[in-house]
């Protein structure tokens, strides 16, 4: 039995820290540090944050997944963060929730994508029971057929972490930066953004989600309230992959995505 589990009397220990507006950035680079180099439980709660800002999957590649002119030209800020998943821009208006878990301490979810979400889908299914049709549907979040959260997901080899992005409100002009990806969930039926999407504040309070979302954590944690300036810095040296782009990168993946159009063109 973990030390987490004797500590906690029956359930594990879940460190849970309640932000408000803290940058998309930093909370992602304390995600990473946390994931990579803690040996503790963490629930990370950030009730928006303050710059509209793009996130991007590991893998994404902006000329694909980005109105890059528009993006450029407006200076906002991309992110290429350290899970995988889709892109999402996201503001004051986004609600964000970090599970970050040793793999001991959820003896029943195996560190696999389709396991992780199972978990959580039944973990928010407490938090929005009787609301609406909430479903998990392939890795999103939904009322219906309408999507109000998505998903990404990091797994070591002990430890993994489930973060969403939920979609209290939005703004169009702010859909109008991205792209409609090229593999899109089967549900979606080349609905654009706004068709495809939900405001979560038309189904739910904002304090009333939050608390709901610590009430069912409580469930199989108990959890201990730490601020910011209470996680240790201490850690041992970590890979750190998430980083804010430069305009100057996004600026040459508009060039080539051009130059790569002129060519296929002359072909």
């Amino acid at each position: 039995m973990s030390m987490n589990k004797i500590k906690g009397l029956g359930f594990p220990l879940m460190n849970l820290v309640k932000l408000r507006g803290t940058p998309i950035l930093q909370q992602l680079l304390l995600e990473e540090r946390l994931l990579r180099s803690s040996s503790e439980n963490w629930c990370i709660i950030n009730d928006g944050t303050n710059v509209p800002t793009i996130v991007m999957g590991m893998s994404g590649k902006p000329s694909e997944l980005l109105e890059l002119g528009p993006v450029i030209r407006d200076g906002i800020p991309v992110i290429k963060r350290f899970s995988g998943g889709g892109t999402v821009i996201v503001d004051k208006n986004t609600l964000f929730v970090s599970l970050i878990c040793n793999r001991d301490d959820v003896p029943n979810v195996q560190p696999y994508p389709r396991s992780v979400m199972a978990w959580s889908g039944s973990l928010y299914s407490d938090v929005f029971n009787g609301i609406s049709d909430f479903q998990l549907r392939e890795n999103d979040y939904v009322f219906g057929d309408r999507k109000f959260g998505g998903n990404a997901q990091s797994i070591t080899r002990n430890r993994w972490i489930h973060h969403t992005s939920f979609l209290w409100d939005y703004s169009e002009d702010n859909m109008a930066y991205l792209k409609l990806p090229s593999r899109v969930p089967q549900y979606r039926l080349e609905r654009d953004h706004t068709e495809f999407v939900c405001r979560m504040k038309d189904y739910i309070e904002r304090s009333v989600f939050i608390e709901k979302t610590i009430k069912a954590v409580g469930t199989q944690f108990t959890l201990k309230e730490l601020n910011l300036d209470e996680i240790d810095d201490s850690c041992r040296e970590h890979l750190e992959s998430t980083r804010l782009l430069t305009m100057d990168e996004l600026k040459e993946a508009i060039a080539n995505s051009t130059r790569n159009e002129s060519i296929a063109q002359a072909v």
